[in-house]
Formats: structure tokens, C-alpha cells, sequence
């Protein structure tokens, strides 16, 4: 496994090692020890599997309390994976990291706690697959609003697709309006 640095020292991109042969690959996706040594010591508590249609927008979303890391990676098509820095008092606070997760690249992003995590869907059909540090809390679950220009994100939008967003995901709040981590 490769892990390679992001602009915000705490978001990681992880390059699994993939053996393969006429009849298929294999890669390990997680390994405790390597992940430990990368600055990655999470304890995992829950699997999520999610699946969306070309266009939706789904997030940012974050728990203000039992905060959750995520490690992600798209397991069918492709996404376009963000994470913005809402630690009050971080040196990148307000910053955000975008990655290209697809099943073929087989990248994966590590999203710590104190982060808004969002995703958009590039392809006809894209899955998802993560583990999460946290169990979901929903009363603690909070969602910045995906296109605040205080933050500033660059999403590759499809221009013959309109963004698509849950009833949820249309109330999120502007950074100067939202829960913070200190």
C-alpha cells in the first residue's frame, strides 16, 4: 500500500497494491499495522454501502458530537470525494481536499473526525463502500451546504446532468452559520 499526502496534512490518499492475472486481482483494502504506521490509528466500528445515480450530490455531512472517521473508496463507478476542515482551530480549517475515487483507480481516502464529507456521483451508477471510527448518531448529524463560496469547492459538475440533493442535503447550513469542532 502506498499513502500518499494531500494538501491538508490529516486527508490521505491510499494506492493499494493490486496483484492480478488473467483470472481477476486481488488487494488488501485495510491491514491494521500499515494504516497504524501511516498515522491512521482508527478503530473501526461500522460498515456503510451506498449507491447513487449520476448527478447526485450527496453531503456534506459531519457529527458535531461521536465524530466520525471515514476511510472510502468507490467500489462500482466513479465519485468525486471531498472533505472539508471544520476543526475551529486547525491551520487548514475551512480548506478542502477533492479525490477521484473509482473502481478502477481502487483509491482510497482516509477523512478524519472534524471533517464535512461529501460526494458526488461522475458516473451512470456509483457504489461506495466505508468503514467508519463512530457509530451514526443521526441527532448529532449536521450538513454544511455543499456550495458555499466561503469554502469554495471545485466540483467537476456535469453540465448535461442537474446536481441532485436529498431534502436533507438542501437545508445545509453556510460555514459562518454551522456547528464547529474546536
Amino acid at each position: 500500500m502506498h499513502f500518499l499526502s494531500t494538501k491538508i496534512p490529516d486527508i490521505l490518499i491510499i494506492e493499494p497494491k493490486v496483484f492480478g492475472d488473467e483470472r481477476g486481482f486481488f488487494m488488501e483494502t485495510y491491514r491494521e499495522e500499515r494504516f497504524s504506521q501511516a498515522g491512521i490509528r482508527a478503530n473501526f466500528v461500522q460498515d456503510n454501502h451506498s449507491g447513487s445515480r449520476q448527478g447526485v450530490l450527496r453531503g456534506l455531512h459531519y457529527q458535531i458530537k461521536q465524530p466520525q472517521g471515514k476511510l472510502v473508496r468507490a467500489i462500482v463507478g466513479e465519485v468525486f470525494d471531498v472533505a472539508v476542515d471544520l476543526r475551529r482551530g486547525s491551520p487548514t480549517f475551512a480548506h478542502w481536499v477533492g479525490v477521484h475515487l473509482s473502481a478502477q483507480n481502487r483509491r482510497q481516502v482516509w477523512v478524519p473526525p472534524g471533517f464535512a464529507h461529501g460526494v458526488y456521483v461522475l458516473s451512470e451508477w456509483a457504489e461506495l463502500y466505508y468503514k467508519a471510527s463512530d457509530y451514526y448518531a443521526p441527532q448529532w448529524e449536521r450538513t454544511l451546504m455543499w456550495n458555499d463560496p466561503a469554502v469554495g469547492i471545485d466540483w467537476p459538475l456535469l453540465s448535461e446532468v442537474p446536481v441532485e440533493l436529498s431534502p436533507k442535503d438542501q437545508q445545509g447550513l453556510a460555514l459562518d452559520q454551522a456547528e464547529l469542532f474546536d
